[in-house]
Formats: C-alpha cells, sequence, structure tokens
C-alpha cells in the first residue's frame, strides 16, 4: 500500500512538473512580454519595441551609409547594448556608449558599412523597474558601383625625399571632399602634409619641403563605403608605409650639358650630359624619379614625334614625366653627352649598348632611388606642369595648399 501511495505521490509531482512547465512556456511570449516573461511581475509589461526604440527599424533593407544607428528608451535606463556588423563572412563587434542618463545608445563611428548585416540585442529597465529585451536586425545598401585608388610609391618601399603620395582613382571623384576627408598621411618625426586635387581623378600628398632622410610616413585609407561619386562607393580599407631614403639630388643644366650629383648636400661628381635638341628641348623644373627601368623600348610613336625613332634596348631608363621624359642611358650618339643637346626632350648620359656599370649611365642608376630629385635648368622649354609625373615641387606652397577641398 505505501508502495502505491508513493508511486502515487510521484505521478503527481511530475504531472504537476509537467503542468507548470506548460505554463511557463504559455506565459513566455516571443518578445518576452508575458506575465513570466522578461517583463517580470504580475500583468502585461509592454512591448519591447515601445520600450526599446532601435533605429534603423528592425527588418529595415537598403539602408544607406549615412543613417544613424541609435538605441534609445524613452524613460528608465538601458542596461546593456551588444551590436554586431556582418560583412564579408566576418562579424565585427560595433563598439559604442551609453549616454551619462542611461537613455540612449550609440557607436563611436556613425557611418554605418555596406554591404553588411547589423544584429542589435539590448537590455533596459523601464521606469517602473521591469526588465526588458530587445532583439533587431537591419542590412544596409549594397552598392552596384565601386571606385579604388590607385597608391604610389609602393608599401614597404624606400624612398628619395622628392617622393610625393599620389592617389590616381579608378573613377572621377565628384564629392572630393568626402574622399580627401577618409585618406590622411602622416610622418615620423612629424611635419605638415598637405593635399592637392589634380581635376577630379587624382589627390597627391606632400610637406612644404622635401622629405627629411630617415622619416616613416603612413598612408591610411579609409575609402570603404565613401560616397565619392553619385551611386559609387570606395571598396579600400587598408593602410601602407614607406621609408625616406638618404638624399640626393641632381641638377641638370642644359646649357652647360652636365649634371651635378648632390648627397646629403655634398658633390658626389659631376657627368656628361645631352639634354632635348633646339627643337624638341627638356622641360625645365623639378622632377622626380617616378620609375626604374634597367632596360626598355623607346618608340616616338608613342610620345607624339610620328617615327623619328623607335629603341628597342635603352639602358638604364628613369621616367621622370607622365608625357614621356626620361633620364636614360645613350650608347647610340656617344660624342653627345658634354658637347650638345639632340635628343626629343629626354636627358641622356654615356652608356654602352646593353648597359654596364663602369659608365655614366650605369653608376648613376646604381646609386638612384625611385622618388629622388632630378632639377633641369637653363633649357628653351617651359617649366614642367605640377600633374606631369610628380611634379608638384614647382608649386608654391600656399597654391598647393589652395588645392585641398577640405577648407
Amino acid at each position: 500500500m505505501r508502495h502505491l501511495q508513493g508511486r502515487a505521490r510521484r505521478a503527481w509531482a511530475a504531472l504537476a512538473a509537467v503542468v507548470m512547465g506548460a505554463g511557463l512556456l504559455a506565459g513566455c511570449s516571443q518578445d518576452g512580454s508575458g506575465p513570466l516573461g522578461m517583463g517580470g511581475g504580475p500583468g502585461r509589461a509592454p512591448a519591447p519595441e515601445d520600450v526599446i526604440r532601435v533605429t534603423p527599424d528592425d527588418g529595415a533593407k537598403a539602408v544607406r551609409a549615412g543613417e544613424r544607428l541609435r538605441v534609445r528608451v524613452p524613460g528608465g535606463r538601458l542596461e546593456k547594448v551588444t551590436v554586431v556588423k556582418s560583412q564579408d563572412a566576418q562579424d565585427t563587434p560595433v563598439a559604442g556608449h551609453i549616454s551619462e542618463d542611461g537613455l540612449s545608445w550609440q557607436p563611436y563611428r556613425d557611418r554605418l558599412a555596406l554591404a553588411a548585416k547589423y544584429t542589435v540585442d539590448a537590455v533596459a529597465l523601464d521606469s517602473q523597474g521591469r526588465r526588458s529585451a530587445r532583439h533587431a536586425t537591419f542590412t544596409t545598401y549594397i552598392p552596384g558601383e565601386r571606385f579604388i585608388a590607385y597608391v604610389s610609391p609602393e608599401n614597404r618601399a624606400t624612398v628619395g625625399t622628392g617622393m610625393i603620395v599620389s592617389l590616381s582613382f579608378s573613377r572621377e571623384i565628384t564629392d572630393r571632399a568626402a574622399v580627401e576627408r577618409a585618406v590622411s598621411v602622416r610622418a615620423r618625426p612629424p611635419v605638415e602634409i598637405r593635399p592637392h586635387w589634380f581635376g577630379k581623378g587624382r589627390l597627391d600628398f606632400r610637406p612644404e619641403h622635401y622629405w627629411k632622410p630617415g622619416t616613416e610616413v603612413t598612408v591610411d585609407l579609409r575609402l570603404r563605403d565613401v560616397e565619392g561619386a553619385r551611386g559609387a562607393y570606395g571598396l579600400q580599407h587598408k593602410s601602407f608605409s614607406f621609408t625616406v631614403g638618404r638624399s640626393q639630388v641632381s641638377l641638370v643644366d642644359a646649357a652647360k650639358h652636365t649634371m651635378d650629383v648632390r648627397r646629403d648636400g655634398q658633390l658626389l661628381a659631376t657627368v656628361p650630359i645631352t639634354a632635348g635638341a633646339p627643337k624638341h628641348p627638356s622641360y625645365n623644373g623639378k622632377m622626380v624619379v617616378m620609375d626604374m627601368l634597367e632596360v626598355t623600348r623607346m618608340n616616338s610613336r608613342t610620345v607624339g614625334f610620328g617615327g623619328e625613332y623607335d629603341i628597342a634596348d635603352v639602358p638604364h631608363a628613369m621616367k621622370l614625366t607622365d608625357s614621356g621624359t626620361f633620364l636614360h642611358g645613350n650608347y647610340w650618339a656617344p660624342d653627345a653627352p658634354g658637347r650638345e643637346n639632340i635628343s626629343h626632350g629626354c636627358v641622356g648620359l654615356m652608356d654602352v649598348k646593353g648597359g654596364s656599370s663602369d659608365t655614366p649611365a650605369g653608376w648613376f642608376f646604381d646609386r638612384s632611388l625611385v622618388g629622388d630629385v632630378i632639377e633641369i635648368v637653363h633649357s628653351k622649354d617651359k617649366t614642367v606642369a605640377p600633374d606631369n609625373g610628380l611634379g608638384g615641387w614647382n608649386m608654391a606652397w600656399a597654391q598647393w595648399k589652395a588645392g585641398g577641398a577640405v577648407r
């Protein structure tokens, strides 16, 4: 009999547990607002969306980057807000802060990422001390068009003191201020660095004077999701750096047919050169070595001179302008350097076919860096344009600073 009574008590206990469990399940509505839900206490608590308000709205799609993410409560206090950004198959916490009065939360970085999903989880106490939770998601606009910046110099390069940081964009930029704000160039030791726009597709940065040797320069591109033109958004979010090497500035005197090579202010050598002929004089002004090629082909048709020349193996070629000015070895006119100007605007140094380190051209090439400065004087042509290659050093500092988009 005692055995049957024990079994009956256990059965009633089990049945009571099932009934209580069912009551718990029934009481916990999806939004946690039932009598035994997160609202707590007897009676029905306000719906979570009334207690905790999230913008953009839950379930919103194609939210623009400029819209603001906010979490608010009309009364009571936010206890905790967690926001996660899902983008490119990676989840990243979104840092933010609750205001001192506890009524709002906002991210430290206002701008939303595009092509991303945001998940918001918030917990708050209402004015009556009842706890409520809110879960919301929204997705941001997926742009159909992107742009990137092609950057010079290369990451981790060691460059000459005349290097100018140059960004060429893959499409025209109409909101230049927005793009400019998304790019920063900083140096160690610090120096003032200012931007200058050339048209709608190129943004250059430089200090007032040549960099000091040993300077470390870091470029931050925060272009991702920046609207540079209507409907076109940046793609890059990265940093790169380069180091400024020793100072080498070479002065080409077109009238004397010579080039003085100075290293850290000291004269290393004076070498004979040939510059542009009277019919095709070389540009005057400061030019920066943009590229260095052991050997290259030079065809006059590519620079608008018709079929006047086509040399397949020009040695020790150093590019100075976009328009085709080079400093290079010259083996086909060995008597010209030091005596007469015969080129189509380039600067030629004595060399041999195939190139050699024992020639003036080879000696100079082996001692040069991208970013070194070549200045030409006493030529019969105009000064090279600031946007022809890295010619920005030919522009006065006040004029350079005036070319930025952000005032």
